[in-house]
């Protein structure tokens, strides 16, 4: 029995060896880790310290996706100072700025680490028609209305005029012009412009001055299309089918297209009216 109780001696003694060794071995492994994760965040801390993580000029920003503003106009709405410590600058916030401005859709700012700068990639509202708005003066007695001019984009976006010539943009006034207010015409208007870019008859110029009668300049002459509907591209369509009209009636002799019914079209003359048929090459 005393021999037994010997070797059970020994056995618990070399396992309570065994446990400190193992439990030494854990520690030691956690100190290590410790101490090479403060190295390396001291290392990375040190790196992102030095000089060389700055941005010294504007030539240290890359920009692209610009069509119509230049890079110095689109690097005056960073507002950034120089030099300016990379780790400062929150890309994020300048992108959320830039898009705060009417010429730009969206912006997209990241930093480059090699060598030091920034990315900005932008896209632009590209103006498709010059939007005229009358609005009625403030303290006026006689009714008078103060004329307004801004751009719009294909989706209705109202963009000043002013804030292109400040930023010395190379935009291209467009020749389509839109009259009235953007309010009232905004939920018809990208379905309208999309029917009108495509089709084969060039419009001039687009009346919204009359919330029940749509009225289209053309090249073969004025179009009413009445209260605009979900029928707009279907009007569009048969204004097209109707471009050789001038080579069967003068100009002079057309009042009027009247697009109101597309089952039924009518060109209103000056004196008399002749109904067409739709189908008319």
């Amino acid at each position: 029995m005393a021999g037994i109780a010997s070797v059970s001696r020994k056995l618990l003694a070399g396992r309570r060896k065994k446990l400190r060794q193992k439990r030494q071995t854990k520690i030691f492994q956690a100190i290590w880790r410790t101490l090479a994760v403060t190295g390396l965040a001291s290392s990375l801390l040190w790196v992102t310290l030095q000089p060389i993580w700055v941005l010294k000029n504007p030539k240290d920003i890359v920009i692209s996706g610009n069509q119509l503003l230049s890079d110095q106009a689109i690097e005056s709405l960073l507002k950034l100072s120089y030099p300016q410590s990379l780790w400062r600058i929150q890309p994020s916030r300048i992108a959320s700025a830039l898009q705060q401005q009417p010429t730009i859709a969206k912006a997209i700012v990241t930093r480059r680490l090699f060598p030091p700068g920034l990315i900005v990639q932008v896209h632009e509202r590209i103006p498709v028609a010059v939007a005229q708005m009358h609005r009625e003066q403030t303290n006026s007695g006689n009714g008078n209305k103060k004329v307004s001019v801004g751009l719009l984009d294909a989706n209705g976006v109202l963009m000043p005029l002013e804030q292109f010539n400040s930023l010395n943009s190379t935009v291209k006034v467009p020749t389509l012009k839109v009259i009235g207010s953007p309010e009232q015409y905004r939920p018809y208007w990208t379905q309208l412009y999309q029917a009108t870019s495509q089709s084969t008859v060039k419009v001039i110029e687009i009346d919204w001055r009359d919330p029940t009668n749509l009225i289209l300049k053309t090249e073969i002459g004025k179009v009413h299309f009445g209260v605009p509907t979900s029928r707009l591209p279907e009007q569009i369509k048969l204004l097209a089918q109707m471009r050789h009209l001038p080579l069967q009636l003068s100009p002079n002799q057309i009042d009027y297209i009247d697009l109101k019914n597309p089952d039924h079209p009518i060109v209103q003359m000056n004196q008399t009216q002749r109904k067409i048929n739709s189908k008319t090459p």
